[in-house]
């Protein structure tokens, strides 16, 4: 098992996030009714072609619901996850009427082409992906509503700046704005919470190549995963969740995020947008966790320097919040969505 990524100008406060639920509301007449649709016959599925420098090769998609406007598109962390832990909204979409494409995943992931050329992981070339999706979906301002979760949020927050004009919302979840603040704040806050003879330990094997070795996972689960990944025992963790990390493309993640679990180290090292966040003018929601590897105060710090932001912090959650703070979570992200559709934002 890996994380998904050990690896915004009126800011609107939501107490710890459950003060303020989504409301209720019926299904949309039709939510369900795919006739018409050209992904009739595969029950939502579709292989979209995506041109690459590399050639043409495909990705896989599904469609759950019908929505003219409130589609969210899904971005996996990783890099090289897969869509597979998404299928918690499954929950929650359908009886808010959100059309949503859970069932992405990227290039070289799962169910999509994994060609096997180091020069196809690069972060402009995964933006260029996102927009093909999208025009091969339909999606637009009126009714395109980006959610990028972790090395997802990397990859949402680049779209963002270079693609806004076709969103409507985008929600940065669970990562910050900046590589190197994410590395700082794992080692000046995460890593002295440690257990420090396991710290020692972990410390002693990534130095010598050995983060392949079973003892690296069995410290790091304890003293790491079920502190600040995924806040309940590993045995009790859901099945979504454990296919998505048996599933992960090392073959990317390790090159673009690094061998380390306590850092990143790999392409993305000196990745950081914080003096471009004034530009995206979209509404944005951040979601935030206290107990995350993504420092909160971080979080909402972005949620301020967009334009049009709102923050919303999980007081209970992880960096898979959506699991471990669950409804609060969900219920954020379906409010925002709602008031962004209603002209309240």
């Amino acid at each position: 098992m890996r994380p998904l990524l050990v690896l915004t100008a009126c800011l609107i406060w939501l107490p710890a996030c459950g003060d303020r639920p989504a409301e209720p509301a019926e299904t949309a007449p039709g939510y369900l009714d795919s006739a018409g649709r050209t992904d009739l016959l595969s029950g939502g599925v579709r292989m979209i072609p995506i041109r690459t420098p590399k050639g043409e090769f495909r990705v896989w998609t599904k469609r759950v619901g019908n929505s003219a406007t409130m589609k969210v598109l899904l971005l996996h962390g990783g890099p090289a996850a897969t869509h597979e832990y998404f299928e918690a909204f499954d929950s929650y979409f359908p009886a808010a009427g959100i059309e949503y494409y859970y069932y992405y995943d990227q290039l070289g992931s799962a169910y999509s082409d994994q060609p096997n050329d180091p020069e196809l992981w690069d972060l402009p070339r995964f933006v260029d992906e996102v927009e093909q999706v999208r025009q091969a979906l339909g999606l637009n301002r009126d009714n395109f509503y980006l959610l990028g979760h972790s090395w997802g949020g990397i990859l949402a927050i680049e779209y963002a700046l270079k693609y806004q004009q076709h969103l409507k919302g985008l929600i940065i979840s669970n990562m910050m704005a900046s590589i190197p603040a994410y590395n700082d704040y794992a080692r000046t806050v995460l890593m002295p919470a440690m257990d420090q003879t396991a710290l020692a330990e972990i410390k002693r094997l990534e130095a010598t190549g050995k983060t392949e070795d079973p003892r690296y996972m069995e410290l790091l689960i304890p003293h790491h995963y079920e502190q600040h990944i995924l806040r309940m025992p590993a045995a009790d963790w859901p099945n979504p969740v454990n296919r998505a990390f048996q599933h992960l493309n090392r073959a990317i993640y390790v090159p673009m995020q690094g061998p380390s679990e306590l850092g990143a180290s790999g392409k993305l090292v000196n990745w950081d947008r914080t003096s471009d966040l004034e530009k995206i003018a979209v509404p944005t929601l951040v979601i935030g966790a206290r107990h995350d590897t993504m420092d909160p105060a971080h979080m909402e710090m972005i949620a301020g320097k967009v334009q049009r932001g709102r923050y919303l912090f999980c007081p209970n959650g992880s960096h898979l919040a959506m699991y471990d703070d669950q409804k609060v979570y969900v219920d954020g992200v379906i409010q925002f969505a709602r008031d962004v559709d209603a002209g309240r934002f």
